[in-house]
């Protein structure tokens, strides 16, 4: 057969597709609409990459940090102090700027440095401050706004943050925590570390997790209309055309709705580019211009979709004979064979067997067979459902009449049920094996803090040279808190030089010493000798000696610290350690504000345990706000039980960004199968209806031929999903657990999914059951 044969008969099909009257471009805007919106979602996904380097570029851009140098004032150099904060759960990075010289560099996104008490903030921090909801943050940060940064300056569109600017900040202590000098913006040492295997293997299920219902769907949306198309291409082999030629103009026909697919998925990208721009998901945010695919990956997409559509409508004419004077599809099909399905995922599990047990210590996970396994896993669920359903299907009995027209039609056309629901069946099996996978290496990456959020629930610090009780006392006062806690910590040694043994010393009111020791009893001017502290600390702690000399350092900077002797008292007594609201069991010494000279003070640090009133829904931004007055460089801690690795919460973040698109994905082309599976049968339906048959009985036989399909292939998927977890974790060296909440909750997301298509594809049901609609041209 020569190429010029081979285009003639395309090129006939796609004038077919588009000038073949109304079923023929009806059939290739449905497929059209089907493939764009997966066209699309692999588009989105080919860009994120991209939109995540230029996330990390912009946020080393404007880096303000001197790395170690220890530079002086000049004419280049300018002073950052760190203000940033949180407001509801959302972090706003703020800075204060103190340019030392007309040459101070500018940080990227403004173009000029603001004047002192004014401050340019980002878009989405000025809307949030011009809102209602916006009042308690006004109150932290009451700066006249004088200007907007710029997208050079930011990460994503909905990020918050502000400069403002300062004066002063050099007498706050350069190179502490709060406050830096730099003389240019960005990151010139990269950090480069070896990546965690078990979070690269989790990068790769993810994507493919996410990206085999898209190809599904691909695949599927193509096979719209094919019982209508071979009809038509009966007509041509009454008029002259050989079977081969039939196969080719439907390839042609198909070729054509794909690359008109690509067309609309090019615009519902670029449509949805925009649209992110404007949206938030799981508290993160890109601009449009961050999501440029990869040219490479982008011109792979425009050639794999329409050779996928050639291909697959090529194969799914195999086992249909098309004759002049009708299509032999209504004839019993030939049994579907078992044994080449089952190889399918076997195959997967053979690949995915070799790295059994490796773990984190066993080296990097080969991708290619991680990725290949995990494919073909997933690919067997599209084998093996349309067997399953033809097996079933031809076994269910008597029942109902909404309940015989709907297996009557499963028994005709499994294979196009199984299709509807292929796509719910694979993303369903690998969400199960995600959520085991992520269930089983959770304990790895999250960590108890050890603090008991019973008794305190925030931490602030006095700022150095601040006094202690002032601070306490304006925390107390701050709606929404119940008790406060507040210590001064330290530390003692036995004498000067390098071998002298240290302990801790605490100072604070006697209610709050109750706090971290069981006391004896207590009035002010006690002091004690803690025992069943921390044993490391404990075993070479400085004794304490009643009548003995201890020695404080009068400040927190070791160069410029001096030694002040204590003597300590007679009248010493003995108290038991507990475990303070920090969890920590603090030993050395308890001592009363009364017992410690002033000359001591200067080397304590302050610090105050605040316990909040929970039923006060901005009780922490209360705090935050008094906070913000008596340091405005150092943010209250908020205390939690557990906290987890930052990658690792990034990559589960985008699971359920990428969950998300797939299930609007699943949604959108189920309805779109749905409906142009009403629209083939419009004639039947109608005939049903003119010879009496009720519209509840045809909407309910709608009903069982999804619910059917979808149960089996849900069943399907969990074996699947339980299966490919269990090796995963096995790889991974963790335990094998069934996360049975997950697993219901996957399985129950997506039969809502399937449902609530069903009940939008209902309106047109009724529409199509109308007698008229046995009229004909």
């Amino acid at each position: 057969m020569s190429v010029r044969q081979w285009w003639r008969d395309l090129s006939m099909g796609v004038r077919f597709a588009f000038a073949g009257g109304r079923e023929g471009w009806v059939r290739a805007l449905l497929t059209a609409v089907g493939v764009g919106l997966g066209v699309a979602l692999l588009l989105l996904t080919t860009a994120l990459p991209s939109a995540l380097a230029v996330r990390n570029q912009r946020g080393d851009a404007r880096a303000d940090t001197n790395y170690g140098q220890h530079l002086k004032k000049a004419d280049n150099t300018l002073l950052s102090g760190n203000a940033s904060t949180t407001f509801r759960d959302t972090e706003i990075r703020g800075r204060d700027l103190e340019p030392e010289g007309p040459k101070a560099p500018l940080p990227p996104g403004i173009a000029k440095f603001p004047a002192v008490g004014d401050m340019v903030v980002s878009p989405a921090l000025k809307k949030l401050m011009e809102s209602r909801d916006g009042k308690l943050l006004r109150e932290r940060l009451p700066n006249r706004i004088v200007g907007t940064i710029g997208e050079s300056g930011l990460i994503g569109s909905h990020e918050l943050a502000f400069y403002r600017g300062a004066e002063g900040l050099a007498a706050q202590g350069l190179n502490s925590p709060g406050v830096t000098r730099i003389d240019k913006y960005g990151n010139p040492y990269p950090t480069a570390s070896r990546s965690d295997p078990v979070l690269v293997l989790l990068v790769l299920v993810v994507f493919v997790v996410l990206l085999m219902p898209v190809a599904v769907f691909i695949t599927a949306a193509v096979r719209f209309g094919g019982e209508r198309r071979d009809r038509r291409l009966a007509a041509l082999r009454l008029v002259g055309a050989d079977g081969r030629s039939t196969r080719r103009i439907a390839a042609g026909e198909a070729l054509a709705g794909a690359v008109l697919g690509l067309v609309l998925g090019t615009g519902f990208f670029l449509i949805g580019r925009e649209v992110a721009g404007s949206v938030e998901v799981f508290g993160q945010s890109v601009f449009p211009s961050y999501l440029n695919p990869s040219p490479l990956l982008a011109l792979l997409i425009a050639v794999a979709v329409p050779a996928a559509a050639v291909l697959v409508t090529l194969l799914a004419l195999r086992g249909v004979v098309i004759e002049p004077l009708g299509v032999v599809r209504t004839a019993k099909p030939a049994r579907r064979r078992l044994w080449w399905r089952l190889l399918v995922p076997l195959a997967g599990l053979a690949m995915l067997y070799p790295m059994v047990g490796k773990g984190r210590d066993g080296g990097d996970f080969n991708q290619y067979l991680v990725t290949g396994g995990v494919v073909l896993l997933l690919v067997g669920v599209t084998a093996l459902l349309p067997w399953i359903v033809e097996a079933v299907v031809a076994r269910l009995g008597a029942g109902g009449v909404s309940w015989q027209l709907a297996v009557r039609r499963l028994q005709l056309s499994s294979g196009t049920a199984a299709r509807m629901v292929n796509g719910v069946a694979v993303a369903v099996a690998g969400a199960i094996a995600l959520q085991m996978l992520f269930a089983g290496t959770d304990s790895e990456y999250t960590k108890d803090t050890t603090y008991d959020v019973s008794r305190a629930q925030m931490q602030v610090q006095v700022p150095e040279g601040g006094k202690l009780d002032a601070v306490a006392k304006d925390l107390a006062a701050t709606k929404g808190v119940q008790q406060v806690y507040a210590y001064e910590e330290g530390y003692v040694a036995d004498g000067p030089g390098d071998r002298a043994r240290w302990t801790r010393a605490t100072v604070a009111g006697c209610a709050t010493l109750r706090e971290v020791a069981v006391l004896p009893s207590c009035h002010e001017g006690d002091t004690f000798a803690v025992r069943g502290g921390d044993p490391e600390a404990e075993a070479g702690a400085a004794p304490l000696k009643p009548g003995g000399k201890v020695y404080f350092e009068t400040t927190e900077d070791p160069e410029k610290s001096k030694l002040v002797a204590w003597t300590v008292p007679k009248g010493i007594k003995q108290a038991r350690s507990v475990a303070d609201p920090t969890g920590y069991k603090r030993g050395g010494i308890l001592i009363t504000p009364s017992a410690v000279g002033s000359t001591v003070a200067p080397g304590l640090s302050g610090e105050v345990y605040v316990r909040l009133d929970e039923s006060l829904p901005d009780a922490r931004e209360y705090v935050r706000n008094t906070a913000a007055r008596i340091n405005p460089h150092e943010e209250p801690m908020t205390w939690v039980s557990s906290e987890r690795n930052d990658r690792y919460d990034t990559i589960r973040t985008g699971l359920f960004v990428g969950a998300a698109c797939v299930l609007a994905l699943i949604g959108a082309s189920l309805l779109v199968s749905q409906l142009e599976q009403l629209r083939e049968r419009k004639k039947l339906l109608s005939a049903l209806v003119a010879f009496g048959t009720r519209r509840r009985t045809l909407s309910l036989s709608v009903l069982w031929q999804t619910a059917i399909p979808i149960s089996l292939g849900l069943l399907l998927a969990s074996v699947v999903g339980l299966t490919l977890g269990a090796v995963l974790l096995k790889m991974t060296g963790a335990a094998v657990r069934v996360d049975w909440p997950s697993v219901l909750s996957m399985t129950g997301v997506g039969a809502g999914v399937v449902l609530v298509v069903t009940l939008l594809s209902l309106p047109p049901l009724l529409r199509l059951m109308r007698p008229d609609g046995l009229r004909t041209e």
